[in-house]
């Protein structure tokens, strides 16, 4: 990585991050110089370390040197500059503060396995805390620890998946102990208990339905992340399904909401983008945490018995604690539960019914290149 660039952890909940990444479409837009896509996104082009405009004339960059992100203020924080051949700000001024929080965000990331106090932060930006905190939640949409919070998620996520043990993957990514791993919830900010025991009283969800090769998905979220996901046939009953999970709660279905995460999981069902980093909002036990932390780090394509998934998180006499785990994952696909398979290498059970079971396994080990049907479970 470039001096001065940051690089955004994923699963951040804001449209700042880089959540557009995984949207084909961006880069087909990309491709066209496609001036009806302008003011929807930039692209940064790692080489160069300069954003631009979809249409701008400049020749066009190998898709691995490509990061989207939604706007120019999320670029420049990423340490960015603007191009100056199509001027994506448009003569618009940087916002104030915006060279504080890029200093504060790599500070952060060089030091995020430590202690970090906001006045520790603030002394090094060369800011009033209170100034500090405020410009920062404004222009990223997360407070410095929540940031924190996140790089730390993504380390250890990125750990998991690249086969590190979870003992090593906590330490590494600076928690301390296992334990704070599932206190810090790093799949997602998580809603509390108390929020989740009123039936979601005071909650604002929006939801959206759209058609997908495996029958009708729901997504549902809060401002803070994805907190349902679910499959069927009819909308009727993915609505009551939804209002009976969080009957206190304000709930709007809302086409256009959602946009990003409902395109993302599209595609990953697509066979599109293999892997979700998508920021997720619900209340769960820390043994849920646990397992689902696992799940996540599944790579597509593959598989794991119940009894695997048990050893693998230090639990080895809880299978039937795995199979409920699983069996209670509010956010299918997101927490891919649909990997876990019996032993003997039978589906086993799955909320949305073994017929889409079957067919979400079959695409994912037809595009990983394996033969179709279920991946060997057990190594």
């Amino acid at each position: 990585m470039a001096e001065g660039r940051v690089a955004y952890p994923g699963g951040m909940t804001h449209a700042m991050s880089t959540t557009l990444v995984a949207d084909d479409r961006c880069w087909q837009a990309v491709l066209a110089h496609d001036a009806a896509a302008d003011g929807e996104f930039v692209y940064a082009v790692r080489t160069t370390g300069v954003y631009c405009r979809p249409s701008c004339p400049s020749r066009r960059p190998k898709r691995a040197s490509v990061t989207f992100f939604a706007g120019p203020d999320a670029a420049e924080i990423a340490g960015f500059r603007e191009c100056r051949r199509c001027r994506p700000r448009g003569g618009r001024p940087v916002p104030a503060g915006l060279a504080d929080v890029r200093r504060a965000c790599t500070y952060i990331q060089a030091h995020a396995d430590e202690t970090l106090t906001l006045a520790r932060l603030a002394a090094h930006v060369g800011a009033s805390p209170f100034h500090l905190q405020r410009t920062f939640v404004k222009l990223v949409g997360i407070s410095p620890r929540a940031y924190q919070d996140a790089v730390r998620a993504a380390r250890f996520r990125d750990g998991l998946r690249q086969g590190t043990p979870v003992s090593g993957a906590v330490y590494d990514a600076g928690y301390g102990s296992i334990s704070r791993v599932y206190e810090r919830m790093p799949t997602g900010r998580g809603m509390t208990p108390a929020t989740y025991r009123r039936g979601g009283k005071g909650m604002a969800l929006r939801y959206t339905i759209v058609d997908s090769p495996v029958g009708r998905l729901m997504v549902a979220g809060t401002e803070r992340g994805i907190c349902s996901v679910k499959l069927g046939d009819r909308d009727e009953r993915l609505e009551e399904d939804l209002r009976r999970e969080y009957p206190e709660a304000t709930v709007s279905r809302d086409q256009q909401a959602l946009t990003t995460w409902v395109r993302t999981l599209l595609a990953h069902l697509d066979g599109r983008v293999a892997h979700l980093d998508l920021p997720i909002d619900v209340q769960a036990t820390a043994f849920q945490w646990k397992v689902w932390l696992y799940l996540q780090s599944i790579p597509w394509g593959e598989t794991r018995a119940y009894s695997e998934v048990a050893r693998a998180i230090g639990e080895p006499s809880a299978v039937r604690a795995v199979a409920r785990a699983c069996a209670t994952n509010p956010v299918c696909l997101v927490v891919p539960c649909h990997r876990v398979v019996q032993k003997g290498g039978g589906l086993g059970g799955y909320r949305w019914g073994t017929r889409r079971k079957r067919a979400l396994l079959q695409t994912e080990n037809s595009d990983s290149g394996k033969p179709s049907g279920l991946a060997k479970a057990e190594r």
